[in-house]
C-alpha cells in the first residue's frame, strides 16, 4: 500500500483543511525523515530538516483555497490519473495557436476530438538565443512574455478547471540556465549560490567525473564541465553549457526547489513533468544517473509535495532501460511513493522498431521483460514527442533473435532517415556519431510512417497503407495501459516542417523537423473533404470516444499479451470482470492470417461473433483461420 492510499484510508469528515494538512504530515513524516537523512547526514543537518518542517505548513496555508478544496476531492476519488476518460496532447503554446490566449480559446478544438489532459512545452522564462527549446530557466514561475503573463496563465489554468481539462507543465529540475538569478550571483563571486551548482577551481575534480560521465549531446556540447571566465571556475553543465546542473548534495537547493514545485502547483498545475530527473545526483566513478540517491530525492519531493498539494503528481521524464524506468515509480518502501506517472518510452520506440522490420517479435520480448509496475501508478503512452526517438533496445533481446545489435540499429537509421530508396520514411538523423554509428531519429509521425512521400511521389497505395498505419500506432496507445498522449499536428498527420533550417538559433538541431505550426486552414476543411488528413482526425476522435466510453481502459494492470503464432501480429487483451477487449494489429503490408483457436478459448466466440469496436462490424470465421488486413486493427469486444 502505498502512502496515497493510506491518505484516502484515513478519517477526513468533519476535519478542517488545516487538520487533514496535520494527519499527511503525521503519516509521512517517517518517510520524509528517512529519505531526508539517506542524503543530508543527520548531524551536520538537523536544522536543515526543521527548516523543512517549518516550510510545508507554510507552503500549505499559502496554496489557494480552490486548490485546496480539489485536493482533497481528488484524494477522495482515487488514482484519477488512472482514468479511461483521460485523453492527452503535447504542444508548444506558440505553434498551436500564437499564446496562452490563443491556446484558451481553443478549448472547444479540445473538447470535440476528446482531449483533455494537456502537456505544454516550457512557457516561463528562457535566455533569448540557444534555449534547448525552453529548457533553459531563466526563472521557474514567470511566463515568458511571448506567451503572455502569469495572470494569462492563472485564467488559463481557472478555464481548464471549469472544462474538465488537467494540465501538465515542466520543472526542469536538474538545471537552470547561466541566466538564473542564483547563477548570476555565483558569477558574481556569492560562495553561497556557487555552492548551489557544481562549481570547481581547476578541472582535477571534473576530470574524474568525465572518466565515467558520458555525454548527452557529443555534436554540440561536448564533454560535462564548462569554464566560466566571470568566476574563473569550472561548473557541470552536462546537457549544454548554458545549463548549470543543481548541486543536490546541498540540501538548500532542495528546500528551494521544493519551494519552486509548489508554488508552480499553486498556478493550477495538475501533473508536473520532472525533467531529466534520472540526472539529479552525481557521483565520482558512476555514470551519475539512475543511482540510488536520485530516487530517495524524488520521493522526498514526492512526500512533500503530497502533504502540501495532495492533488498534484509526478511524471518521471527518465528516457531509460525498462528495467530502470519501474524504479521510477518506487521499490522497496518507496514502491508506489516515487512518480505517480511515467513515459512508456520502451513502448514507443519499440513500436517503430516492429513498423521498420514489420515483425513484432522484439516488441514482445522487451515487453515481457519489463517487471510490472505498481498498481497505483500509470504510463504515458505515445508514438511522438517533442524529441527525438532513440534506440535503445537491450542489446541481448536483440541478439536473442539472431541479429547484430550495432546492424539493426544501422537498419533502423538507415530506414527512417532517408538512407534507403525503398523505404516510405522521411525522416532526419539526429546527434549522430560516425565514430560509433550510434544516432537517433526525427520526423512527424506522418513523415515517418510515408504519409510524406506518398504525397509526394501521388502514390496512392502509399497513402492508404501511411493512413492505416497512422491510426494503428495511435489506437495502439489508446488501448494499451496508462494515458494516451498525441502530439499536436499527429491528428491530422502534419508532415516535416523544414523551415527550422533558415532559422540560425534552430538549424543545428534537427529535432524542429517534428514541432510544426498547428495547421488551423486544414482543421476548418476536415468535415468538407475527403483527405488523409480528415480520415486520420475522425478515426482517432471515433476511438477516443470508443476509449472514454469503456472502463475496461482504465489502468489496473489488467493487460495480457497474448502470442498468435504469427510474428508480423501484436496482440494483447485488457479485462475487467467478466468483460474483455482483445487488441490485435498487423505490421505488415500484406494480409496475415492467425490461428483462432486460442481467441475462442479466450471466450470471444462464445455467444455468437464479436463486435469489432473499430469498424463497429462483427467478426466473422468462416475457418479456423482468422485474417487480418494489412495495417489494420481489431477491437474485439467479449461481454
Amino acid at each position: 500500500m502505498n502512502q496515497a492510499t493510506l491518505h484516502r484510508l484515513l478519517p477526513h469528515k468533519g476535519k478542517s483543511p488545516q487538520e487533514l494538512f496535520d494527519q499527511r504530515l503525521a503519516t509521512n513524516l517517517t518517510l520524509i525523515q528517512k529519505q531526508f537523512f539517506s542524503l543530508y547526514n543527520e548531524e551536520q543537518h538537523k536544522k536543515h530538516f526543521q527548516k523543512l518542517l517549518k516550510l510545508l505548513p507554510k507552503l500549505f496555508l499559502e496554496r489557494p483555497e480552490a486548490l485546496r478544496m480539489q485536493d482533497l476531492e481528488r484524494l477522495e476519488s482515487g488514482n484519477w490519473h488512472q482514468s479511461e476518460k483521460l485523453m492527452g496532447m503535447q504542444l508548444y503554446v506558440e505553434h498551436f495557436n500564437k499564446d496562452l490566449k490563443g491556446l484558451q480559446g481553443k478549448i472547444p478544438y479540445f473538447k470535440e476530438l476528446g482531449v483533455n489532459f494537456l502537456h505544454l512545452m516550457p512557457i516561463t522564462t528562457r535566455p533569448k538565443g540557444e534555449s534547448d527549446g525552453g529548457y533553459a530557466v531563466n526563472n521557474y514561475l514567470e511566463v515568458d512574455k511571448k506567451y503572455g503573463s502569469k495572470k494569462d496563465l492563472l485564467e488559463l489554468t481557472k478555464a481548464f478547471r471549469k472544462n474538465g481539462i488537467y494540465l501538465m507543465l515542466d520543472f526542469v529540475v536538474n538545471h537552470t540556465s547561466n541566466e538564473y538569478s542564483w547563477a548570476k550571483k555565483a558569477k558574481k563571486g556569492d560562495k553561497k549560490y556557487q555552492g548551489y551548482y557544481y562549481t570547481y577551481e581547476d578541472f582535477t575534480i571534473p576530470a574524474e567525473f568525465e572518466k565515467t560521465l558520458p555525454e548527452v549531446f557529443p555534436e554540440t556540447s561536448p564533454g560535462n564541465f564548462t569554464h566560466i571566465p566571470e568566476m574563473d571556475k569550472w561548473v557541470m553543465t552536462v546537457f549544454n553549457s548554458y545549463q548549470w546542473d543543481l548541486n543536490y548534495t546541498n540540501p538548500e537547493v532542495f528546500l528551494e526547489m521544493f519551494t519552486n514545485l509548489v508554488k508552480l502547483t499553486d498556478m493550477g498545475v495538475d501533473v508536473v513533468r520532472f525533467d531529466a530527473l534520472a540526472f539529479l545526483w552525481k557521483k565520482i566513478g558512476t555514470i551519475s544517473q539512475n543511482l540510488p540517491e536520485a530516487h530517495n530525492l524524488i520521493s522526498l519531493f514526492r512526500m512533500c509535495l503530497q502533504v502540501v498539494a495532495p492533488g498534484s503528481i509526478l511524471l518521471a521524464e527518465a528516457i531509460v532501460a525498462p528495467t530502470d524506468i519501474i524504479k521510477y515509480f518506487g521499490e522497496e518502501e518507496k514502491k508506489g511513493n516515487e512518480c505517480e506517472v511515467a513515459y512508456n518510452a520502451s513502448l514507443m520506440a519499440l513500436l517503430w522498431n516492429s513498423i521498420a522490420t514489420k515483425k513484432t517479435q522484439l516488441l514482445y520480448k522487451s515487453l515481457m521483460h519489463v517487471p510490472q509496475k505498481p498498481k497505483d501508478c500509470t504510463w504515458v503512452n505515445y508514438i511522438r514527442c517533442h524529441d527525438d526517438i532513440g534506440l535503445g533496445y537491450e542489446n541481448h533481446l536483440i541478439q536473442e533473435l539472431g541479429w547484430n545489435p550495432e546492424m539493426h540499429r544501422k537498419f533502423l537509421l538507415d530506414y527512417y532517415c532517408q538512407r534507403l530508396d525503398w523505404s516510405p520514411a522521411m525522416g532526419m538523423l539526429f546527434m549522430y556519431n560516425p565514430k560509433t554509428g550510434d544516432g537517433r531519429i526525427t520526423g512527424s509521425a506522418a513523415s515517418l510512417l510515408g504519409l510524406e512521400k506518398a504525397l509526394k511521389t501521388k502514390d496512392d497505395d502509399l497513402l492508404e497503407e501511411s493512413v492505416r498505419k497512422i491510426i494503428m500506432l495511435h489506437g495502439i496507445i489508446l488501448a494499451f495501459g496508462g494515458i494516451p498522449l498525441i502530439y499536436a499536428g499527429d491528428e491530422i498527420g502534419t508532415l516535416n516542417d523544414y523551415s527550422f533550417q533558415n532559422d540560425v538559433s534552430k538549424k543545428g538541431d534537427s529535432r524542429w523537423v517534428n514541432r510544426p505550426l498547428q495547421d488551423w486552414e486544414t482543421i476548418s476543411t476536415l468535415d468538407n473533404q475527403d483527405s488523409p488528413q480528415s480520415t486520420i482526425f475522425h478515426a482517432l476522435k471515433k476511438l477516443i470516444k470508443l476509449r472514454k466510453g469503456n472502463t475496461i481502459f482504465a489502468d489496473h494492470n489488467n493487460l495480457e499479451l497474448c502470442y498468435t503464432g504469427n510474428d508480423h501480429i501484436l496482440s494483447f487483451e485488457r479485462v475487467q470482470d467478466q468483460k474483455g477487449l482483445l487488441i490485435i494489429c498487423n505490421f505488415d503490408e500484406n494480409a496475415q492470417v492467425i490461428d483462432s483457436s486460442w481467441i475462442k478459448k479466450l471466450g470471444y466466440f462464445s455467444k455468437g461473433e464479436p463486435m469489432d469496436l473499430v469498424s463497429g462490424e462483427k467478426v466473422e470465421l468462416n475457418s479456423a483461420l482468422l485474417e487480418i488486413m494489412p495495417y489494420q486493427m481489431l477491437w474485439l469486444m467479449k461481454s
